[in-house]
């Protein structure tokens, strides 16, 4: 970035800055002279205003005026609608190697009991002041679906999208999280092959096709609900799995059971792409997976979302592993999908309107009526040398700190006295 590039960054900062100091709790925000990335067939809209009203966009359009509407000058820069965070622990993951911060697995027993609990909803475990969520915020994440994950099944539970803004409640439909081929054989017997016997058996308890008497039941009465909700294409399944043939068999089983499935990984998912296309799977893709780490990916690829794509498979994004601390890297991966074929446009579309149409979020694009979930960017944001100036929700500046800021700031200025916010007694050496 240049030095008038950094000066420019920092005088939108403080402006943005003022504007939140001075109405903190505003909902009505006048952005001007941005450029818009809507992610709606409209595309980019050059040195356009953004009018936001009660908290909703209420016009888009050059040379907008609003009296008595605090404004902000974008100076150009890019505008773009929040973004995904990928399928996380955020809000219910605090330290990822502390057992007693994190609520996003079941462990009931051991595999072969096979306890399977689709009812374990990780939602109520929520907690909006988890520290990791400003860490998210404040590089432009707005919303993220929950994970859950069992121990003793191959059936996790019950995620939700979230929005990062302080809100308890889901911003949308509960999603199943489901793992099959080698992610989910340990709860299956060692056999991926079982793993559709015991679905299958599974579809039946819950709909009540069992023989009377019979003693293979697993689900519990409350797990039959929860299972019903998801059968017939009343609710989405997201299915963590990368082989191609485990992929053409959750198509066929899909299909069969009128489900609604979204596919979490899909290192070979582009082996099926017309397939994907023509049912309309969404696929949720880690663009840096692209070397066999086990069987399931001998055919990943850095081009898995451009033939996706091409295909007219709707793709999105969520990372492989370390997902919850590392949200801010979904962008990365984004730009890094782009640079290996995809268009631009459907990398930002990825972060931004295909997971909040799959997630039913009133998110993830620019256009009037809708929330004003919005991200203003020194750059390129799927460059990750730019930054997040400022990030809003339902039109509210959010304070650009977190945690990881805060520390950064305090040791970087280490002989600044304990009562102007440096070191406290407890480091006379670093004086």
């Amino acid at each position: 970035m240049s030095r008038r590039d950094t000066r420019l960054a920092r005088l939108l900062v403080a402006a943005v800055a003022a504007c939140a100091s001075v109405a903190v709790s505003a909902q009505d925000l006048l952005i001007r002279n941005a450029t818009v990335h809507t992610a709606t067939s409209q595309g980019t809209l050059e040195g356009t205003d953004v009018l936001v009203r009660g908290g909703r966009i209420a016009a888009l359009g050059r040379g907008l005026s609003a009296d008595g509407v605090h404004s902000v000058d974008a100076a150009g820069r890019p505008l773009t609608p929040a973004l995904f965070g990928g399928v996380t622990g955020i809000g219910i993951e605090e330290v990822s190697g502390e057992s007693g911060t994190r609520d996003d697995r079941l462990s009931l027993g051991e595999a072969s009991d096979m306890a399977v609990r689709p009812e374990f909803d990780v939602t109520l475990a929520y907690n909006p002041d988890s520290i990791v969520i400003p860490v998210a915020t404040v590089e432009g994440i707005g919303f993220t679906l929950l994970s859950a994950g069992s121990a003793s099944s191959i059936i996790g539970g019950q995620g939700a999208p979230m929005r990062l803004d302080g809100s308890i409640d889901p911003a949308g439909p509960k999603v199943l999280h489901l793992s099959l081929g080698s992610a989910g054989a340990g709860q299956s017997g060692e056999s991926r092959a079982a793993q559709w016997m015991l679905l299958d058996q599974l579809v039946d308890e819950a709909r009540g096709r069992l023989p009377a008497g019979s003693h293979v039941a697993a689900l519990t009465p409350a797990g039959k609900r929860a299972l019903l909700r998801y059968l017939d294409g009343n609710g989405v399944i997201v299915v963590g799995v990368n082989r191609a043939a485990d992929i053409r068999q959750l198509l066929r089983w899909a299909k069969a059971h009128g489900l609604r499935i979204a596919i979490r990984g899909g290192a070979e998912a582009w082996k099926l792409a017309p397939e994907l296309a023509a049912a309309r799977v969404p696929v949720l893709v880690d663009p840096l997976v692209n070397l066999p780490s086990d069987f399931d990916q001998i055919g990943a690829t850095l081009e898995n979302a451009a033939r996706l794509h091409a295909a007219g498979v709707p793709v999105a994004f969520a990372q492989a592993s370390d997902a919850s601390h590392n949200a801010r890297k979904l962008r990365q991966l984004a730009g890094n999908a782009v640079a290996n074929g995809l268009p631009w446009d459907a990398g930002l579309a990825g972060l931004t309107r295909v997971p909040a149409d799959l997630l039913g979020v009133d998110a993830g694009s620019i256009a009037v009526g809708r929330r004003a979930d919005l991200v203003l960017w020194t750059g390129d944001p799927l460059d990750v040398a730019q930054t997040a100036v400022q990030t809003w929700f339902d039109g509210r500046a959010i304070p650009m700190r977190s945690r990881q800021t805060e520390l950064r700031d305090r040791y970087l200025h280490p002989r600044t006295p304990a009562s102007e916010g440096g070191l406290p007694r407890a480091y006379p050496a670093a004086r």
